[in-house]
């Protein structure tokens, strides 16, 4: 097995939106991939197959940066920015945010909602708000630092482990159907309410 994978499926440790803002911040600042675990159920979403450490269960891996695009542009997207987005950011920068909040959008009594000109989508406040609160006690992610995360997560995808909650590239096209037709609906929901006022631009992580 590819060490970096052991890494993420038996970390030493997992981190919560507590220890992130700590001084210094325990995320280094540098690319990498990282792994979130939840210590709850989540609606529409079947863990009876995923990788579990003392309770909590692997449901999402991600990257930073992206892998380079055709054009040679570099991100500056690093395993910091990119965890601190999805513990405080807003569903507009966040694809896990966005997941998670259409998933649990009765269960938080949250909606989707447009946004300035119309063409960004948030669960505006005090929806994120909500949203935060539930991440701090029911999320917990670990990383591993290196150059080529895409190559990593491409493997854990083909690996045959259950990550029902990432769509991009996941073998079980049932799992990410699930997931497509929640964030459909909650953005056709969105479409038939009025836009909400920007105040000021995207939400920026609340964390450190």
């Amino acid at each position: 097995m590819d060490r970096r994978i052991h890494r993420l499926l038996h970390p030493k440790h997992l981190y919560s939106a507590s220890e992130v803002p700590s001084r210094p911040c325990p995320i280094p600042a540098s690319a990498g991939i990282y792994a979130w675990y939840f210590n709850t159920r989540l609606p529409l979403i079947d863990v009876s197959a995923c990788h579990r450490i003392d309770g909590h269960a692997l449901l999402y891996v991600g990257i930073s940066p992206k892998a380079p695009s055709r054009s040679g542009q570099p991100s500056s997207s690093t395993l910091r920015t990119r965890i601190r987005t999805h513990y405080g950011g807003n569903a507009e920068g966040s694809t896990l945010r966005l997941t998670l909040g259409c998933l649990l959008s009765l269960r938080l009594d949250i909606r989707l909602r447009r946004v300035g000109t119309g063409n960004r989508y948030t669960f505006t406040n005090p929806g994120e708000q909500a949203l935060d609160r539930w991440l701090n006690r029911h999320a917990f992610v670990t990383w591993v630092e290196t150059s080529a995360g895409w190559v990593v997560e491409k493997k854990l995808l083909a690996s045959g482990l259950s990550l029902p909650l990432n769509i991009d590239d996941n073998p079980s096209l049932e799992a990410a159907a699930v997931l497509t037709a929640a964030r459909l609906e909650a953005k056709r929901r969105a479409n038939r309410l009025r836009i909400v006022a920007d105040n000021g631009g995207p939400r920026r992580p609340s964390l450190g």
